[in-house]
């Protein structure tokens, strides 16, 4: 019988890599953190570039009232899904409080770096595959490893119910982008800071708290006299 031709090796242009993996692949804290380094490059970008949206330069005593969204599972949150929170949680603020009504703040940033060990999916690609040699894979993504009661979002804005409810609503809404369980907290602190608003407003009348950016430094009255004069 005549012998069939042998089957052709395929060109560069035939060969079809995999495309990016779900999400399910990567979602649980398996291995060690793995972070951008001199040794491991090649790292593609992060996919959330902005963390802070609305008005975020208003001083600390314009937005009383904050609320933050909390995971309830120690996991894994890619990059993608911590940018496409963001944009549903801006795009419900913008629409109830204004544009200038709310600060939003993503807690969570993504430093570990996924890996992924590519297959050929062509005609012939068992020619060329190695298996599982040198299953080492090559930078694909990156993630934030977050753990139990861990903040990932949070929004201060003004102190009444209507701005209070639209915060809730929007984290609410942020949280179909993640995977897992998360909580949404109304919290008793004044804005970004660590004082109670019963603390806070009596630290403020003594003349113990300054202004720093969105927070407040405190005046533990230590240091030089004339300092304190």
């Amino acid at each position: 019988p005549p012998r069939t031709a042998a089957r052709a090796r395929p060109t560069p242009s035939q060969v079809v890599t995999m495309g990016r993996r779900p999400a399910r692949c990567y979602r649980y804290c398996k291995n060690k953190p793995f972070i951008k380094s001199r040794f491991c490059r090649g790292v593609p970008d992060s996919k959330i570039r902005i963390y802070d949206v609305g008005f975020k330069k208003a001083p600390v005593d314009y937005f009383p009232a904050v609320v933050h969204m909390v995971s309830d599972e120690r996991e894994q949150l890619s990059s993608e899904a911590l940018e496409a929170a963001r944009i549903a949680a801006n795009k419900t603020l913008t629409k109830y409080c204004g544009r200038e009504g709310f600060h939003l703040r993503v807690r969570a940033h993504p430093f570990h770096v996924l890996r992924i060990n590519k297959m050929l999916s062509c005609a012939g690609a068992d020619r060329l595959q190695t298996g599982m040699r040198h299953a080492y894979g090559k930078p694909q993504g990156v993630v934030a490893r977050v753990h139990i009661g861990q903040i990932l979002m949070s929004v201060r804005t003004k102190d009444n119910k209507a701005s209070i409810d639209a915060a809730v609503e929007a984290l609410r809404r942020a949280k179909f982008k993640f995977p897992g369980r998360q909580k949404i907290l109304h919290s008793t602190k004044w804005g970004f800071t660590k004082w109670t608003k019963e603390k806070y407003t009596a630290l403020r009348a003594q003349g113990r708290l300054y202004d720093d950016g969105v927070g407040v430094q405190y005046d533990n009255l230590h240091g030089p006299l004339f300092a304190r004069n």
